[in-house]
């Protein structure tokens, strides 16, 4: 099948790619999801023919569970669910890449990802991201630090952060009327931030604001 009828047309699934897939003794195959969007690993989960079929025809994960013996829909209890923009298999066909947009958190603890134990970390100067900043924010708003302006937004609630916003987005349009390009950046970063506050203060992931773009990209071609 060239493409899949369910779903927008540009969709295209390479059935020789499919076909050479190589499942272990069990008939499973590893997959790998990642965000797409932060470049981060979720989790590993495992799927077999009809769940692979399954992901395809309905552009969501679904994978097969080996303790319930059974195919289980990513968010079908929890809500997070996760769309598919790509899969690939590996230089031999015994794994694949799946790269998704989540919406909502892909560990069942409530972690952002599954990937969350630490083991060795070299990395001095890690790379920054909108979601490792959300992250963040999700720790304070957790753990309120004294001392943190974080803590103190979400000691005020949600009136007080939706202030901020407001006071952000007047200072973002006053930068771009005066076409100054520094303050407009400084400003622009002040109202990113106070957004990401005001969604966790909603329980909004960044990945549901993510997954709308997407959906309207889709729907205006």
């Amino acid at each position: 099948m060239d493409e899949c009828p369910d779903r927008d047309v540009r969709v295209t699934i390479n059935e020789d790619t499919v076909s050479l897939l190589n499942y272990n003794e069990s008939g499973l195959i590893p997959a790998i999801v990642l965000d797409i969007g932060t470049n981060r690993p979720l989790m590993l989960a495992y799927m077999n023919r009809e769940s692979l079929g399954v992901s395809l025809r309905e552009g969501r994960t679904c994978f097969y569970s080996r303790s319930r013996k059974k195919l289980w829909r990513k968010g079908e209890t929890s809500g997070n669910t996760q769309t598919i923009v790509r899969i690939s298999a590996d230089c031999e066909y015994n794994s694949l890449l799946v790269e998704v947009i989540p919406d909502g958190p892909a560990c069942h603890t409530g972690e952002y990802s599954c990937f969350f134990n630490a083991l060795y970390d070299n990395n001095t100067s890690p790379a920054f991201s909108l979601g490792t900043l959300y992250d963040i924010v999700k720790a304070r708003k957790a753990e309120r630090p004294d001392g943190s302006y974080t803590t103190y937004l979400f000691d005020k609630g949600l009136e007080k952060i939706a202030k901020k916003v407001g006071e952000e987005s007047a200072e973002v349009i006053i930068a771009s009327i005066k076409q100054n390009r520094d303050e407009l950046i400084y400003e622009t970063a002040d109202l990113c931030y106070h957004m990401l506050v005001l969604l966790c203060e909603a329980g909004i992931e960044p990945a549901a604001i993510v997954n709308e773009l997407d959906r309207r990209h889709t729907k205006n071609g």
